[in-house]
């Protein structure tokens, strides 16, 4: 920490913005429930052509201005940006018009877990007693959320269990493409270490919005779901939604994010990353009236604790530039 009162001030204001992104991320999940009646793919259009626009803008008015890259470089940011943008926003907008918020911010929670495991199996990284732990209080607190069934369905509709949601479209169906959400992201985090290092992560996540915005934007005309008109008539809670999935959940939170990094560290940053799941959960509850089960609350508690155990351990181990573990 920095020494002074100037610089323990710096230091807590970074804290609450780190705070604020966790929260931010966490209120995606309400914010995509939100827009369950709107076609997935055009939903995640419209939500990364915002964020587009708003880091581009502050790209320009930061001075931070825009970095050529190289053939290499392009291919690679292409294909983050089909993982961590296209495929992620898929599985993330079609499994919220199936399950609650809440349950599936827990079941993306998993993305440290899983980044680990993918980390070990292809760079060999090294995995310790409190990392393993760390997995396996997350995964079982997933099987707790998952086997415990969601009380609240499609549209509200009460669903029994994981069996009951399938003629409406819920249950394992949300469950599973919530579960693409977590392969995704983590292939995205995992994969990018080497073009992060030559760009820098700022650069990096916003050339990969840009691509897979192009993606979703070719994937929507081709499939007839690209409708702008339809805009027009959104309600005022959607068009809210959007400009905050847009806005404030992707543009804001990645430049708080990584300002925080660079401030603090990834190791004290990271810790935040509890809070998403949490912050998801209470939002749901009190903004959408999301019932709970006992079995999803014991579960978010093992998720949580997870997440805290394993950031604790890789507090040492993780490079500085390496992107958020888990988001919205």
């Amino acid at each position: 920490m920095a020494d002074g009162k100037g610089g323990r001030a710096g230091d807590v204001s970074v804290y609450v913005r780190l705070a604020l992104v966790a929260v931010a991320w966490g209120g995606t999940f309400i914010a995509g429930r939100s827009l369950a009646g709107v076609a997935p793919m055009f939903s995640a259009c419209l939500r990364f052509v915002l964020a587009s626009a708003a880091l581009s803008l502050f790209l320009l008015l930061s001075g931070k201005g825009f970095r050529r890259v190289n053939g290499q470089q392009a291919l690679v940011v292409t294909l983050l940006g089909f993982c961590g943008i296209f495929s992620y926003s898929f599985f993330f907008f079609s499994g919220l018009q199936h399950i609650s918020a809440s349950r599936a911010a827990l079941i993306v929670a998993l993305n440290p877990a899983v980044m680990t495991l993918i980390a070990y199996l292809f760079y060999r990284e090294q995995i310790t007693v409190l990392k393993v732990l760390g997995i396996v209080l997350c995964f079982c607190g997933v099987a707790l959320v998952v086997g415990g069934g969601d009380p609240q369905g499609p549209a509200g509709r009460p669903v029994g269990g994981p069996a009951g949601g399938l003629p409406g479209g819920g249950g394992w169906l949300g469950e599973a493409l919530i579960g693409g959400c977590v392969l995704s992201w983590s292939a995205y985090s995992v994969f990018c270490k080497s073009v992060v290092r030559q760009l820098g992560p700022l650069h990096t996540v916003t050339y990969s919005i840009y691509a897979g915005t192009l993606m979703l934007l070719l994937y929507a005309a081709a499939t007839g779901v690209l409708d702008v008109a339809a805009v027009w008539s959104f309600s005022p809670a959607e068009t809210a939604s959007l400009l905050y999935l847009g806005v404030i959940g992707s543009a804001v939170a990645y430049i708080w994010y990584y300002d925080g990094i660079q401030q603090i560290g990834v190791a004290r940053a990271s810790v935040f990353i509890a809070l998403n799941p949490l912050s998801a959960v209470l939002f749901g509850a009190a903004l959408l009236g999301e019932q709970m089960t006992i079995a999803t609350l014991f579960g978010g508690v093992l998720i949580i604790s997870g997440i805290v155990v394993e950031n604790r351990q890789s507090a040492a181990a993780t490079l500085p530039e390496q992107p958020a573990q888990s988001r919205g």
